[in-house]
């Protein structure tokens, strides 16, 4: 029996159907592999990912490697945006065991939950050689494959972050020196590292796939306020402006998708998420505060109004994403041709389009389609506008994609403080109702026992718990929400987090944890100051902890904001671009240590 037809998950209730027997991760699938004695299954993914409808197509929905799975093993389906905890333990199984991650992920485990096989993908055929594979180990070599799996959880137990001795500098209950917990050599150096990794001719880092990197771009221009240096400012500048030009930004619509698939920003890989366009709306409009450019006031606003139209829910959060896909077809939604925009606006119209929007017979994307872009702003902007709408309304007329519209707690602090800032630098009253309307929905519904949950969706709040990230997220919320509204009951509720990060999420040396210490106890415990597409949960937690202790006069938050970074100062060297969140947080301790 399927048991996923109740879940809160929209990617959950996509698998509702499948002939696979999947149970939902807890401790009725773990009770199962003990009394049958079979390994699990855990199929870990999201709602927007185009791959993971691929292996369902393929493997999840037919009836021969669905008999065959069942046959062997418990499956379990995990939404990896609904437990991140759960995706932080299996994907760092899967990098230490291949090399590389990905969703969807695909990992072999003891009816413990000890991971002793792990991948991402894989075709059909491919999966049933791995099912009978597995099977074979599991039957004939269990004591090996045991062994495995508990020599992974050890490796993965002894390989945390590499973190600073700060026991002696500024141990737990007295105060920290009054210095900054980084040289302004080391912010020098990792700035020059960055620069060092930029894409001069199509801006960015790395090649392809290319992604925002939003807390390295927030990071430089936090740097750039106090420091103004030539190269920063192109760095900004010029990534800042290829990202919203290229194919990556909805030019009709707003917002951005998740990444570029080429280097040059061109063509997406078509889902939209809400934490990529929170920040990059904070982005934007501080780039436009610092420039003056009106374009990135423009892209701040269209992606804006992408945020609260096109992600708003009706209890006032805002949705996850929106799907890669349209009817199983990748971007149909957004691609164009030549004949398509003539059949819309007329010959004239339609050829001034195509060249505007760099739309061309031979396409830029797939069976000669073109995802728009605006190279260039036109000549003529109020032609631009009324095409812009006309294609627009054109698009709102075809199949549009999925919405997974679960609302995830980090996500929503993230797009209301965005949204808060916004608000206030633009005088935008509509960005400002918004972010309220949000910040009440985590208060009232998110809220339960003190104790933030992860999820909600249609006003029902899920059963999983608040991780770090959501902490630091939401906390700093409420934080803008009492400066926009010197409201106390913000600045009330916000104490109420900050208290649960000391409490919980924080060990004895000052180190940060992404799961509270009274939570589900899993195979390892996930801590990784790391950046993803967001800032790790330990910047989040420290920037939240910086802001409530420079609100109120409480140096021991202060305190464990410096904590945290200092600890992590040997990662910030090594790894600069992947460690900008905490970075952010020691330009802002550098700032209060030099004005008080």
């Amino acid at each position: 029996m399927n048991r996923l037809a109740n879940a809160l998950s929209p990617y959950l209730r996509q698998h509702a159907g499948n002939p696979v027997e999947w149970y939902p991760w807890g401790e009725e699938a773990l009770a199962e592999a003990k009394r049958r004695q079979v390994p699990l299954l855990i199929s870990v993914g999201y709602a927007a990912c185009h791959w993971c409808h691929v292996m369902a197509h393929e493997s999840f929905e037919d009836d021969e490697v669905a008999a065959r799975v069942n046959e062997m093993c418990v499956p379990v389906k995990v939404d990896r945006e609904e437990r991140p905890d759960i995706d932080a333990v299996y994907m760092n199984a899967t990098v230490a065991l291949t090399g590389q991650g990905g969703w969807p992920m695909t990992v072999f485990a003891t009816p413990e939950g000890t991971p002793f096989f792990a991948g991402t993908y894989f075709p059909r055929e491919h999966f049933l050689r791995l099912l009978d594979a597995v099977d074979e180990a599991w039957t004939n070599k269990r004591e090996e494959v045991v062994a495995q799996g508990n020599t992974i959880v050890e490796a993965l137990a002894s390989a945390g972050p590499k973190l600073a001795d700060v026991t002696e500098a500024c141990p737990i209950g007295e105060p920290c020196p009054p210095r900054p917990p980084l040289g302004a050599a080391v912010l020098g150096d990792m700035v020059a590292a960055i620069q060092g990794a930029y894409d001069e001719r199509n801006g960015g880092f790395g090649g392809a796939p290319k992604f925002p990197n939003q807390p390295v771009l927030a990071f430089l221009l936090e740097w750039y306020r106090e420091n103004p240096d030539a190269e920063t400012r192109k760095v900004l500048r010029h990534t800042a402006s290829r990202m919203a030009r290229g194919g990556m930004y909805d030019q009709l619509g707003g917002g951005f998708a998740r990444y570029s698939v080429d280097a040059s920003w061109t063509v997406p890989h078509f889902e939209k998420m809400l934490y990529d366009n929170a920040l990059l709306l904070d982005t934007y409009a501080g780039l436009g505060g610092v420039t003056g450019e009106e374009f990135f006031g423009r892209v701040a606003e269209e992606t804006a109004r992408f945020v609260v139209e096109g992600l708003g829910t009706a209890e006032g959060g805002f949705a996850s994403a929106l799907d890669a896909d349209t009817e199983g077809v990748e971007g149909s939604t957004y691609v164009w041709t030549p004949r398509q925009l003539r059949d819309v606006l007329g010959e004239d119209d339609g050829e001034w389009a195509a060249h505007a929007f760099a739309v061309s017979e031979g396409g830029t994307f797939e069976h000669g389609t073109s995802v728009l872009q605006l190279p260039v702003d036109p000549e003529d902007m109020k032609r631009y506008a009324d095409v812009k709408a006309r294609l627009l309304t054109a698009r709102g007329q075809r199949a549009q994609p999925e919405r997974d519209d679960k609302v995830v707690a980090c996500w929503n602090g993230l797009a209301i403080s965005a949204l808060t800032r916004y608000a206030r630098e633009f005088e935008v009253p509509w960005a400002e109702a918004a972010a309220d309307r949000a910040a009440r929905l985590l208060a009232e519904v998110h809220t339960v026992d003190g104790r933030l949950r992860r999820v909600s969706r249609d006003g029902e709040v899920g059963a999983a718990v608040g991780i770090l990230e959501d902490y630091g997220a939401v906390a700093k919320a409420y934080l803008d929400r009492w400066g926009a509204t010197a409201d106390e009951v913000w600045l009330e509720r916000a104490a109420e987090l900050v208290g649960v990060i000391v409490d919980q999420f924080t060990d004895e040396t000052g180190a940060l944890h992404d799961t509270a210490a009274d939570a589900e106890t899993l195979v390892t415990r996930p801590a990784d100051p790391t950046d993803g597409p967001t800032p790790s949960g330990w910047a989040l937690a420290a920037s939240a902890l910086l802001a409530y202790g420079n609100e109120t006069g409480r140096e021991e938050y202060r305190d464990a904001a410096w904590r945290a970074v200092a600890l992590a100062e040997p990662l910030l060297t090594e790894h600069p671009r992947f460690t900008t969140g905490l970075a952010a947080v020691a330009l802002r301790l550098a700032e209060t240590e030099s004005e008080s």
